[in-house]
């Protein structure tokens, strides 16, 4: 068979991401700040944009608006999904990345009223009939709009939250405050104990007592004032401060050169423990204070309002759902700037640039209004799974994932996996990330359901703080008494949720409350 050039006419079908489709991907996965830093830039790229004033319609130029629908507002009732979302509202369905044709934007271009794709007038919230109890959180602790804004703590306020527990001493507590105070990034104190003394006008004694119980605070380490010392508060806390572990502390600067032939003769061991030892020095944390940030975190704007609606009769109330009017700008089309440009352009280049800023402004007012649809569906949708988080507490948060979200209201888990991220609600239990309430789950006692997560934690947090001091909790004990309440769990499971929660080991929480029955 002979070889040559030849044409071939071929069809095929391929998946293409036009410039407009990924700019609505990206707003779709952006906050509502980041959107008002966006719709900045759009301003000064096109002059046909303005800001507009309450009460504008919020569909794009040229579309009928219906004057029932409110793209920044629904209302969550006791019924079923299709209930979820305001029903009717007339739209142009034409996706978002195809291209206008010429022949369409010239006709775009005629008189019509002045349309806005943002906001509509706000609504008046009716009055909840919840009870204080509900408003303010059922008296559940939960993470607080400050625990989202920044993912650690401060050193000093971390600190600062274990004194009330540790101690029933006011005095020594203010002084363990001072000393924290004093602490550097790293958490060892700089300042001489017999100079803090003489400051505060106190013995030498009441001092030592407390740096004694900074030094017992979480993270261990904290309060040395050398490395060594650093190191042997943590060898004690793991146990592990046995004579030679002790004279290999107090020469860690022949660990430092390597000098393990002296090391070794120093503590009498072999080379297998010596390796061992080590080994579990390399493990220890020289800096542990560094695990903290410095400055506490920002306060989080949310983007999404979740409020109880008004009941009807005897009914349970439902949950009324809104975007963040503060933080989300209300875009139009300038008429007026329009009309008067028009009349200006004489020559065909100069009408196809004005048609073209046309075609942007109202497509990026439109990428907006459905942005905000596909956030309040999202978001209704979470609040109607997870209700019982929103009416109890954190104890019947259930197992959510973004499948389950994005079959429910048939979008795809990517789409609903954009939604949720950079974005915080606030209601009436405090402020929370969208990917707060997507949690994995536990068995439950009999392999019926599952738990949450975060309700098993919310429970191991309960058991401990009902702990009595004379009966610390091990791990084991709390195996048993969650299995009680419900939920099947193994002991590392248990110590995993205990440690993320941030309480200490039995041994720790011990130690802080022998010390705080003994002042």
């Amino acid at each position: 068979m002979a070889l040559g050039p030849r044409l071939d006419l071929r069809q095929s079908q391929s998946l293409v991401m036009t410039p407009q489709l990924q700019q609505a991907i990206k707003l779709l996965a952006l906050s509502n700040l980041e959107i008002e830093s966006f719709i900045g830039d759009a301003l000064e790229a096109n002059p046909l944009l303005d800001i507009g004033s309450t009460g504008e319609s919020d569909a794009p130029w040229g579309e009928q608006a219906d004057p029932s629908s409110d793209t920044r507002r629904t209302t969550l009732e006791d019924s079923p999904v299709d209930r979820l979302i305001g029903e009717g509202r007339a739209q142009d369905d034409r996706p978002l990345d195809i291209d206008i044709p010429a022949g369409e934007r010239e006709r775009d271009t005629g008189d019509g009223s002045e349309r806005g794709a943002v906001e509509s007038a706000p609504r008046e919230r009716g009055d909840s009939d919840w009870s204080s109890e509900q408003r303010l959180g059922g008296g559940e602790d939960g993470p607080g709009i400050d625990d989202h804004g920044n993912g650690a703590a401060s050193l000093v306020e971390h600190l600062s939250a274990q004194l009330g527990p540790a101690s029933a001493d006011p005095v020594l507590t203010a002084v363990a405050r001072y000393l924290i105070g004093l602490l550097d990034e790293a958490g060892y104190l700089p300042v001489p104990l017999p100079e803090v003394a003489q400051d505060l006008g106190i013995d030498i004694a009441a001092a030592e007592a407390a740096l004694a119980l900074l030094q017992s605070l979480d993270p261990t380490g904290v309060g040395a004032r050398t490395l060594a010392e650093c190191i042997a508060l943590q060898a004690k806390e793991a146990d592990r401060y046995d004579p030679c572990m002790a004279k290999l502390i107090d020469n860690l600067d022949l660990v430092a050169r390597g000098d393990l032939p002296r090391l070794k003769r120093i503590c009498a061991a072999d080379d297998e423990d010596m390796a061992d030892m080590l080994g579990e020095l390399r493990g220890y944390d020289p800096k542990p204070g560094l695990r903290f940030g410095g400055e506490p975190g920002a306060a989080v704007v949310p983007d999404i309002l979740v409020t109880p609606a008004k009941p009807v009769k005897n009914e349970q109330p439902g949950w009324d759902i809104a975007l963040n009017e503060a933080t989300l700008p209300r875009l139009i089309v300038n008429r007026g700037y329009f009309v008067e440009l028009r009349r200006g352009c004489t020559d065909k280049a100069s009408r196809n640039w004005l048609s073209e800023k046309l075609t942007d402004a109202n497509w990026l007012i439109k990428a907006l209004d459905q942005r905000q649809k596909t956030i309040l569906k999202v978001a209704a949708e979470l609040v109607r799974q997870q209700d019982g988080f929103f009416r109890h507490g954190v104890s019947h948060l259930k197992p959510l994932t973004l499948r389950t979200v994005a079959e429910a209201i048939g979008m795809h888990e990517s789409t609903v996996s954009r939604v949720t991220s950079n974005k915080y609600v606030n209601c009436p239990r405090g402020t929370f990330e969208l990917k707060y309430f997507f949690t994995s789950g536990v068995a439950a006692t009999g392999g019926e359901g599952g738990a949450s997560a975060e309700a098993v934690k919310a429970a191991i947090r309960q058991l401990i703080d009902a702990e009595d001091a004379k009966a610390i909790l091990s791990d084991d004990t709390l195996v048993d008494l969650l299995k009680d309440k419900g939920f099947e769990l193994a002991r590392r499971t248990v110590a995993k949720y205990r440690e993320a929660i941030g309480l200490g080991s039995s041994v720790q929480r011990r130690r802080q409350k022998a010390i705080a029955a003994a002042r």
